[in-house]
């Protein structure tokens, strides 16, 4: 969401734009990638990934067939590119991040993830996916050489989806002012509970 939306919508794109993204939307290779990072979510964080899919079938089921998803095998309703240090404030905080890297580079010598929190440089060749919680999570790409390739598949799904959709189907903007400072109220009363409620939907891998 975003731009003034009032609802969560395909954000609007240029006429001339739109064919583009649906020939790019319908390759086997970005479905076949897009599924992959879902099942990734699936695999790694089964709580997490079955509160995304409460929230989306909550949104399916108010909105209809308005509601659609990038691919229809993907958890994700969201795609980003950027590789410079940044986090993504516009994901769901205790949501993680879907990167896939592709091109042709040797990544030996670029193109490494760098996860600077966690003061780790990870070599991600292409083809590679990882998830990473990107919201509070500094990262960012090096460099490649001149001569080669580099690009990033990138599937999360924005925080204002899950805020949306748990305020009622309603946005923020939409509320009065009495009920926008009772959800404020509300909010920090909650805190440590929602703090250790949200923490439960990470799962510790167990020790060998």
């Amino acid at each position: 969401m975003g731009q003034g939306q009032t609802f969560p919508q395909t954000m609007k794109q240029e006429e001339c734009n739109i064919p583009i993204f649906q020939r790019l939307a319908s390759l086997k290779t970005l479905h076949w990638l897009a599924g992959w990072a879902s099942a990734g979510l699936a695999a790694w964080a089964p709580n997490l990934y079955s509160h995304y899919a409460d929230i989306m079938s909550q949104l399916r089921r108010h909105q209809g067939p308005s509601f659609r998803f990038n691919w229809d095998n993907s958890i994700f309703v969201c795609s980003e590119t950027i590789t410079y240090v940044h986090q993504d404030y516009l994901n769901y905080c205790y949501g993680w991040c879907a990167i896939t890297a592709l091109g042709s580079f040797d990544h030996r010598r670029g193109g490494q993830l760098v996860l600077w929190d966690l003061k780790l440089v990870i070599d991600f060749p292409a083809g590679s996916t990882i998830l990473i919680p990107s919201a509070y999570l500094r990262h960012s790409n090096t460099v490649i050489s001149p001569r080669e390739k580099r690009y990033s598949f990138t599937q999360y799904t924005a925080g204002a989806i899950f805020r949306y959709v748990e305020d009622g189907m309603r946005t923020h903007a939409s509320m009065s002012a009495k009920e926008r400072k009772e959800k404020e109220r509300d909010a920090h009363q909650c805190v440590p509970e929602c703090m250790e409620q949200l923490y439960s939907m990470y799962v510790p891998l167990e020790k060998p």
